[in-house]
């Protein structure tokens, strides 16, 4: 019985590994909701929602930085190079791979940090809408982020890692325990610090965030040595291209959802970000734990050109991820006012229940998404999926705009589902032919080494 269990449901296996992603991942948007509710409850209380405004908002331009010029390259370049070195049991290379792109990442985006946290009391205008004591705040919170997501550059290096090498516990444990981080800032530090209690609780929770993915990968066995570069740095610098034009479509979304949010009546990026947030409950559960799981077979199957074997995980993930996310979408739908009492909105749910509904569409088309996208990632190709997520944020940003002067924040959630339904259209066409150019240049290549050297 052991046996079966852990031939079908370990780590290493498609089901095991999603299934340990999921229940971590319900962890985590668990103790997100919780986060939620203590912002609200606690700042509610105090007359100053405008702060979780702030809060929230503050993220973005960090994240922008995080996600464009390093996790471009380090969430879809740096597991199949992981995996192609494991494959051969390199491990003295891996370990090298690994520290390259720590130190060199944490170089880059130190650089950009510094400048932005310079510039951003002139910029901050530009981002947000906010005035006066709010708009102080967002530029205090905006810098200390930049702190924050120094950190995570080692700790998702270190995930990329865990990934690898198929350690999903750890890799799905250390995000709530980041989360608790903010819980228990806002409730005892608030008290001591005001509105910045729960930006400190973020920056405590980052630190154990990364301390632990390290211990993690120290305990696999990997040398963590820094380093300022490495042969597949080059490498990973051309792939990264195409993926920082998606990454950064995605995030100019978010950046001009919170804009509009923002000119919006207060409680606006609240409302439209605690709906998301309740949404990715179900895409992260099934659309990132099935993908993540996913993720390193693909890379393994697409090393050793076995076609077949890509698609029969691919198939297998997007029916199990169908399975999950349609009827954890009419659920999600029916229960805005309970999702209302617990992130303690219940004085928005009018408004919040059409936001929730809208979002709510956007779950099947999300989470294949996720599974889609690693699909052309495990075959070493950022291009097409970059010119498609450049083209859903267009059709998102520009949906939004369109309907935000008839509609208000409704528009958010109209324009996100509108974006991940045409994005999961493109995808499913393109995966396959990119697929086939695959298959056509393995069957010629062996061709050439069955002819061998023509002599006369």
């Amino acid at each position: 019985m052991f046996a079966f269990l852990h031939r079908h449901l370990g780590q290493h296996r498609i089901i095991g590994g999603a299934l340990v992603l999921a229940v971590t991942q319900f962890g985590a948007s668990l103790a997100g909701l919780i986060r939620d509710n203590v912002l609200a409850s606690t700042f509610s209380a105090r007359g100053e929602i405008g702060v979780v405004d702030a809060y929230i908002a503050a993220f973005r331009p960090s994240d922008f930085l995080l996600q464009v010029f390093i996790l471009s390259a380090i969430g879809a370049v740096l597991v199949p190079m992981l995996a192609g070195y494991r494959e051969k049991g390199n491990q003295k290379e891996l370990d090298n791979l690994l520290g390259g792109a720590m130190g060199t990442g944490a170089l880059l985006f130190s650089v950009m940090a510094l400048i932005l946290a310079i510039f951003m009391p002139r910029i901050a205008p530009y981002l947000v809408e906010f005035t006066g004591e709010q708009l102080q705040i967002y530029i205090h919170f905006a810098r200390i982020t930049l702190l924050t997501n120094l950190l995570f550059v080692f700790g998702n290096v270190y995930g990329q890692y865990l990934i690898t090498i198929q350690r999903f516990w750890i890799y799905g444990l250390t995000p709530i325990l980041y989360t608790a981080g903010t819980i228990l800032g806002t409730i005892f530090l608030t008290p001591l610090h005001g509105a910045y209690g729960p930006i400190l609780g973020t920056l405590g929770g980052t630190i154990v965030f990364v301390a632990l993915r390290l211990w993690a990968v120290r305990d696999s066995g990997a040398t963590i040595k820094i380093r300022f570069w490495h042969p597949d740095i080059a490498e990973m610098g051309l792939l990264m291209l195409p993926r920082m034009a998606a990454l950064g479509a995605a995030q100019l979304q978010l950046l001009f959802f919170d804009k509009f949010a923002s000119g919006l009546d207060q409680g606006s990026v609240m409302l439209n970000a605690y709906a998301r947030n309740f949404q990715s409950v179900i895409v992260g559960v099934a659309g990132i734990a099935v993908a993540q799981s996913a993720f390193a077979l693909l890379s393994q199957a697409a090393a050793r050109n076995e076609r077949k074997r890509f698609l029969i995980y691919l198939r297998k993930g997007s029916g199990l991820l169908l399975l999950v996310t349609i009827p954890g979408a009419i659920a999600l739908s029916l229960l805005a006012p309970i999702a209302a009492r617990l992130v303690h909105i219940t004085q928005f749910l009018p408004v919040f229940r059409t936001i929730l509904w809208v979002y709510a569409i956007s779950i099947p088309f999300e989470s294949l998404n996720h599974l889609l996208l690693r699909g052309f990632y495990a075959t070493k190709h950022t291009l097409t999926p970059a010119i498609v997520m450049v083209l859903s944020g267009v059709i998102a940003v520009g949906s939004s705009w369109w309907l935000l002067p008839t509609l208000g924040v409704q528009s958010l959630g109209i324009g996100y589902a509108a974006g991940a339904v045409a994005m999961t259209i493109l995808l499913a066409i393109l995966l396959p032919q990119r697929l086939r150019s695959l298959e056509m240049r393995a069957l010629l290549q062996d061709d050439a080494a069955t002819a061998g050297p023509q002599t006369t």
